[in-house]
């Protein structure tokens, strides 16, 4: 739980900070081996690199590299804080006597850093490339082409899902959780529950009780089940009304 928590939480966090990380991007690769005041500037700073990039590239430039950049937070730091907190639950942290030992802790967080930074790089290089890419007129640094998915393509929209995917189920995973235990919870011989008195009443025992992990139970499954689910309603969906009215008329 350790692992999906860390990589969703900074996924959630991703989707508000990666314009910064494009602006940022395309600052490191502007004048790239050339002298101070040899290159036209075409980013002067930060506020200026976001008009620039939303003028002429669009707004929608400013998440470029979203993809990769969830796909790297969730398993750079599911493995980083995910591996610490592990460390920390089986007392690896602490001395014999029970005490939390700085060189215990700094040693487990180089490792899982390490960790998390090696096997997350090739898809770091997959954002800055995806990042990078601009109109000719404010391009930086060598410009690749990549294409993660083919325009109108399905893929596109399942991606959008996923992405979409992570606010909702942060939302809506506790009440899920409430819902759940309400329609699982005995009864008695009227048919009325003898946990539950109603979902707020789930909702506060279950975080009393069980903490606030308790009422994210079953997150991983909810994420994983969203995208597809919504897609193949959609796909579905789109279909069977083709048929109808193909051989309806």
């Amino acid at each position: 739980m350790d692992f999906l928590m860390s990589g969703l939480a900074a996924c959630g966090a991703c989707v508000f900070t990666n314009p910064l990380e494009v602006v940022k991007t395309r600052m490191q690769l502007q004048g790239e081996l050339q002298a101070p005041g040899t290159y036209q500037r075409h980013y002067r700073n930060v506020f200026h690199a976001f008009f620039t990039i939303g003028k002429v590239d669009g707004l929608a430039a400013l998440q470029k590299g979203l993809a990769p950049a969830l796909l790297y937070q969730f398993l750079m730091n599911g493995i980083r804080l995910g591996t610490y907190g592990l460390a920390e639950s089986r007392g690896y942290l602490h001395t014999t006597e029970g005490t939390l030992s700085p060189a215990h802790s700094a040693a487990a967080g180089a490792l899982a850093g390490v960790m998390g930074a090696y096997l997350g790089s090739p898809i770091y290089m997959v954002k800055t490339h995806l990042q990078a890419q601009a109109a000719s007129e404010i391009a930086v640094g060598h410009q690749y082409k990549h294409q993660i998915f083919p325009p109108q393509s399905w893929k596109v929209a399942l991606a959008a899902a996923m992405v979409s995917g992570i606010a909702v189920v942060l939302a809506m995973t506790p009440f899920d959780v409430a819902s759940t235990r309400l329609y699982n919870q005995p009864t008695d011989s009227q048919g009325k529950g003898l946990m539950y008195r109603g979902i707020l009443d789930a909702l506060l025992q279950t975080a009393r009780t069980e903490g606030i992990f308790g009422m994210y139970k079953g997150i991983g499954a909810s994420y994983f089940r969203l995208g597809p689910h919504t897609i193949l309603s959609l796909f579905f969906w789109d279909q069977l009304r083709f048929l109808y009215h193909k051989y309806t008329k």
